[in-house]
């Protein structure tokens, strides 16, 4: 059997270097991009991390930092971001056997056998140059026989600049003597909690944990530390994921960029986060059969009046008929709505997902054979999604028409450099 070896390919800065990719005037100018609403860092370029800022910092507290260091500032641009992680993921496939989209910016790669082709680090740095070519994103690739390992091979990648942004870690001599520098709470998968119980116990690094007994580490912890800790020797222990599982629960929700105190506001912000959740149901061939609907005021104003409920009710037949979700997410919420309350979030979460193989469906429903394949709900959908993804969501529900009142904060927005004709950047 030939010995795996995996390599972690992370982007760095990704969000801070999606927006100075399309500005080179920014190349080495500190960027921050805000959260929702504009509210806190949630990411910073390595200028802005050298002056200090924080991640989750709020951004009223970082005014003068800004003024004074000339500081870049952005809203989160989803719609660019997520089509730069597309090309991204899009070359990594075809360089490598194998791909294992672990987040926005991370993805594992099997390599177990190129070894037999050409040397591993040679072929990570051959991967770092491509994405950087193809994409115009900088990449570290962490290289070792487990996904841990190559975890941590990928944090030294990003920390230690002599290793050019890529580091081998397939060698048992260099796996311990990095697991010898590297503090325990940055191995993967060990939490802030964890770290303490470990420290307490005299574990304070990698290396330590390695050498753990397994067995205490299942009784005293669990057994996910237990196979963290064989994975830091060198033994596999994480499944591979050929196809993403399907979703147990799929959630739209978001903070508004002003308070909403009308339920018309509310309706239209819950039809359109209904919605969303009908066509990420679509999108994974599943129907929900139990709906729950929130609504909460600003914990953080505490000299505002308090409210906070949410409502679940099931479906008889599960749905994924957009205006199924959108009718009964209106009914929870005029069944939790007060007036008298600023309310500063509400959110759809759908669950008791199936998909169409498990569905019971409905007596009254026509079946595919008699209807030219699909049922008239499911070809209207269809419909709906086809039109939407050529127009860019030009296509809604009645409720959810209006003046968008509940939209976020979006004051240092981008434009959509790769996903919209007229946001094209041009070159004078």
């Amino acid at each position: 059997m030939k010995p795996s070896v995996f390599a972690l390919v992370d982007c760095n800065n990704f969000y801070a270097s999606c927006e100075k990719l399309f500005r080179p005037d920014l190349r080495y100018t500190p960027v921050v991009v805000l959260s929702n609403n504009d509210g806190c860092v949630v990411a910073r370029s390595k200028e802005a991390k050298a002056l200090g800022i924080k991640m989750g910092v709020p951004i009223h507290h970082i005014k003068a930092e800004i003024r004074r260091y000339g500081i870049e500032v952005f809203s989160s641009n989803y719609t660019l971001y997520g089509d730069m992680s597309r090309r991204v993921m899009t070359t990594l496939e075809a360089l490598a056997p194998r791909v294992d989209v672990y987040s926005i910016d991370e993805a594992f790669l099997d390599l177990t056998g190129i070894n037999r082709v050409v040397p591993v680090e040679e072929f990570g740095r051959q991967v770092k140059d491509t994405v950087y070519q193809n994409v115009g994103l900088p990449v570290c690739v962490g290289i070792a026989p487990t996904r841990t390992l190559a975890k941590l091979a990928n944090h030294a990648a990003k920390k230690y600049a002599a290793t050019g942004g890529v580091v081998d870690l397939t060698d048992a001599i260099r796996q311990r003597r990095l697991m010898d520098r590297v503090p325990v709470g940055e191995v993967w998968g060990v939490g802030r909690r964890i770290t303490a119980r470990l420290e307490s116990l005299g574990i304070t690094t990698a290396l330590q944990l390695a050498e753990a007994d397994p067995a205490t580490l299942r009784n005293q912890f669990s057994v996910v530390l237990e196979r963290t800790a064989r994975e830091l020797n060198g033994i596999p222990c994480l499944p591979w994921e050929e196809a993403p599982q399907p979703k147990k629960q799929i959630m739209c929700s978001r903070s508004f960029g002003q308070p909403l105190t009308q339920l018309k506001d509310l309706e239209e912000a819950l039809a359109h986060f209904a919605t969303r959740v009908g066509e990420k149901l679509r999108r994974g061939d599943q129907f929900a059969g139990e709906i729950m609907v929130f609504i909460r005021t600003n914990p953080f104003r505490p000299e505002v009046p308090q409210y906070s409920e949410s409502v679940t009710t099931r479906l008889i037949i599960p749905s994924q008929d957009s205006r199924v979700i959108v009718d009964k997410a209106l009914e929870l919420l005029r069944s939790i709505y007060r007036q008298g309350y600023q309310y500063a979030k509400a959110g759809v979460l759908v669950s008791e997902l199936v998909t169409t193989s498990v569905r019971q469906a409905d007596l009254f429903e026509a079946e595919p054979a008699e209807t030219g394949g699909g049922t008239r709900s499911e070809r209207l959908m269809a419909l709906m999604d086809q039109i939407n993804r050529r127009s860019r969501g030009a296509l809604t529900t009645a409720r959810q028409a209006g003046n968008n009142a509940y939209a976020m904060r979006r004051s240092h927005l981008s434009p959509a450099y790769t996903t919209n004709w007229r946001q094209l950047p041009v070159v004078h």
